[in-house]
């Protein structure tokens, strides 16, 4: 039997050490991949000239809508159609996006992110949202003539959705998705039916189809919110006293809603990818009898849970697109502070 002199076992070990090494790092890089394709995806949305069609499903319901995205020496516009007969469109044009409403006769005006695209809601996951979900890459596809990576992204617990997104490899745009119950169940579902990427769109793709002669403008946002005295100071500040796992505050402001004259707070919770927020009003702003008990109420639209319940003479409500445990949890830990 052959012995091994030092320096062939030394040279062995040496290899050995390097396969263990390249087996590790390769395992790491494959399972960092999904997070990789998630980033692009977002990229895409953000950053590329893109004009598509595609069918929304959402409780029984179908849509097809139309989308068009520019990016223009830095300006981001935007323009999603609904081609279903109702005659909505919504076109973005930095941070100002406007909401035309036939059916109500409307066009409402508000603030977005200038990064955040009308086709939002996908998700990214980072430090923070990592420990809340799983990501994993399920297989190659093949969608719409494209080649498609299948991800998933799974919560860890009943307070939050998950996500199964198939991303074109050559565009990384998301050709279909779908958002499940903490069951895994289907609640939304978006398919592209057909999608151009183009290096140039003219301004008139981002003009509305339709006459506003007549119509009510109104304005979501700070902007609608009459200025207060100098000497005024609120008298509490609101907050919620336990958050489920991975919840925080990110914003709190005081903010008008549509077709309202008084201003209510406005906070909003995120765990990273899935938010809710909460709005508190006063009692004595609500068109209810003084005489009636306060009642809880919940609801559910499309993808989106609402929980109501009344707070220190105030009607607190949670909305947002994450089952309904989650703002019911949220909205019942909402509680009125000193101000600070």
């Amino acid at each position: 039997m052959r012995r091994f002199r030092s320096s062939e076992r030394g040279t062995t070990f040496a290899l050995s050490s390097w396969f263990t090494l390249a087996l590790a790092m390769a395992g790491a890089a494959l399972a960092d991949e999904p997070g990789k394709w998630l980033e692009r995806m977002n990229e895409a949305l953000t950053s590329r000239n893109y004009d598509g069609t595609f069918s929304h499903w959402q409780g029984g319901r179908v849509e097809m809508l139309r989308i068009i995205h520019r990016v223009q020496n830095g300006a981001v516009s935007e323009r999603l159609v609904s081609l279903d007969g109702s005659g909505r469109e919504f076109i973005r044009t930095g941070t100002n996006l406007a909401c035309y409403l036939p059916d109500k006769r409307t066009v409402l005006v508000e603030s977005r992110p200038a990064k955040e695209s009308l086709l939002s809601g996908f998700p990214t996951i980072n430090d923070q949202t990592a420990s809340f979900y799983d990501l994993k890459e399920v297989t190659k596809t093949r969608l719409v003539g494209r080649d498609t990576h299948l991800i998933t992204v799974t919560p860890k617990d009943e307070y939050r959705y998950g996500y199964r997104l198939w991303i074109d490899e050559t565009t990384a745009m998301p050709l279909k998705t779908q958002l499940c119950d903490t069951h895994g169940r289907v609640i939304e579902q978006v398919v592209f039916a057909s999608l151009t990427l183009s290096s140039r769109i003219p301004d008139a793709a981002f003009k509305p189809e339709i006459s506003t002669e007549g119509f009510q403008w109104l304005r979501s946002g700070d902007d609608a919110i009459p200025p207060k005295d100098s000497g005024a100071v609120d008298p509490v500040v609101w907050d919620a006293l336990k958050l489920p796992p991975g919840f925080k505050m990110t914003v709190r402001k005081a903010q008008t809603l549509p077709g309202s004259t008084d201003p209510v707070d406005h906070l909003v919770f995120t765990d990273g990818l899935a938010s809710v927020s909460v709005f508190v009003e006063e009692k004595s702003h609500l068109n209810s009898s003084p005489d009636e008990p306060p009642v809880d109420e919940s609801a559910r639209v499309g993808s989106s849970s609402a929980f109501s319940t009344f707070i220190d003479g105030h009607k607190v409500t949670a909305v947002g697109e994450v089952p309904p445990a989650t703002v019911r949890f949220i909205a019942n830990s909402v509680q009125a502070g000193p101000h600070h």
